[in-house]
């Protein structure tokens, strides 16, 4: 009996599963052989960082820490006269 041929859309879409299906059989393959990098200096931590930048900059942090103590004795003061 007489089959009708494939239409060239229908053939296009079977080339082109194909083709997706060769593309990722190649990523699957290219990923599972992939080898770690190389082992990197690690960052320092965030208080390292804060630690060496107070040894840098020692007049700062000291009058920082000044204002904050003044600071901070002020308020306790005010709050014990206001309270007495």
């Amino acid at each position: 009996m007489n089959q009708p041929s494939p239409t060239p859309e229908a053939d296009a879409s079977v080339n082109s599963e194909a083709t997706v299906d060769a593309a990722t059989d190649a990523i699957t393959e290219a990923t599972v052989d992939v080898t770690p990098a190389p082992a990197t200096k690690p960052k320092p931590s965030y208080v390292k960082l804060a630690m060496r930048n107070m040894v840098r900059k020692r007049g700062t942090s000291l009058y920082h820490f000044a204002l904050t103590t003044i600071g901070l004795l002020t308020a306790l003061i005010t709050l014990a006269y206001l309270t007495r």
